[in-house]
């Protein structure tokens, strides 16, 4: 509390964004701001469900009077704060983050992505040819096999830009159980469950939180992996009905993504006050008994033998 009794979170702070003042309550991020003023900031590890761990750096702003960019997604704002979004320095390093993934991951499943290396003009293919002698021909690329072990979901690691979004969904910010993290170093650095279990033998309880928060389907419905297989995933023709789910009195609510009168995926609203995006197994994998066929009596002839 302040000396006027009021509560300094919501004392206002006033800032200029590409030369424009924007007001935001105390405490509120950079991002944060950069949204009220209606300026469109680019993020991969950021999710409103999740707190923010700074590693994919494609937010990145300039700060005026700081000798190194910040990240929008976490940094507070502060009264007076100059900030730039769209500079040269700005543009050239969110081109530069972009083309490294590019270069490194399969980012075929990974629209928005995508759309901002579009929009940043980022070549992968400046990195294609060595420059020594020495050097190899093609730079290298994460080329793991796809991990396959339930009917719940399945794990391509040639997709995953270590956002660390299921880190955080699997852990402190949701369910607590801490089954998955990242293991190794530089490029070998890899999501792994505890100890490198099989995942069955970890300590995944099937939430599939981690899924819903994934932004390159590195972590994917199984159900959406088998449509995808055979052409048939066509998110266009998916209806997304909102409802709660059935199985308890939590009041959880569910976003069915409906294909061709199937269910074929559930999320939940990251802004709903139940579940803040997060589901748990019967929530997220429970639907099948929708599509249970329809209980039909025995006939008389069938019902007399």
């Amino acid at each position: 509390m302040n000396a006027a009794g009021e509560n300094s979170a919501e004392t206002p702070v006033t800032l200029s964004i590409d030369g424009r003042e924007v007001t935001v309550p105390a405490g509120e991020t950079i991002l944060a701001a950069c949204t009220q003023a209606g300026v469109e900031t680019p993020t991969i590890c950021w999710a409103p469900n999740l707190t923010p761990v700074n590693v994919c750096r494609i937010c990145v702003v300039e700060l005026e009077g700081s000798r190194t960019l910040v990240p929008a997604c976490s940094r507070p704002v502060e009264d007076g704060m100059a900030i730039s979004t769209d500079s040269d320095r700005v543009r050239h390093s969110r081109r530069m983050v972009l083309e490294f993934l590019g270069t490194a991951n399969d980012l075929s499943q990974a629209p928005e992505i995508n759309d901002w290396s579009l929009h940043y003009g980022a070549d992968t293919s400046r990195y294609s040819s060595a420059p020594r002698d020495d050097a190899p021909s093609a730079p290298a690329r994460v080329d793991d096999p796809v991990r396959i072990q339930d009917d719940l979901y399945i794990r391509a690691y040639d997709r995953c830009v270590l956002c660390y979004k299921c880190v955080e969904a699997c852990g402190d910010d949701a369910q607590h159980t801490f089954a998955i993290a990242v293991a190794g170093r530089g490029f070998d650095a890899r999501i792994r469950t505890e100890y490198d279990v099989e995942l069955p033998e970890s300590a995944c309880v099937y939430c599939g939180n981690c899924v819903a928060v994934c932004p390159t389907g590195a972590l994917q419905f199984r159900s959406e992996f088998d449509l995808r297989a055979v052409g048939e995933w066509r998110p266009d023709d998916q209806s997304v009905t909102r409802t709660v789910c059935s199985y308890c009195g939590v009041g959880c609510n569910l976003e069915l993504h409906v294909q061709d009168k199937q269910i074929v995926k559930v999320m939940s609203p990251a802004d709903h006050s139940v579940t803040s995006g997060h589901l748990c197994i019967k929530g997220r994998f429970g639907w099948q008994y929708v599509h249970a066929p329809a209980f039909e009596p025995p006939t008389t002839d069938a019902a007399e033998h």
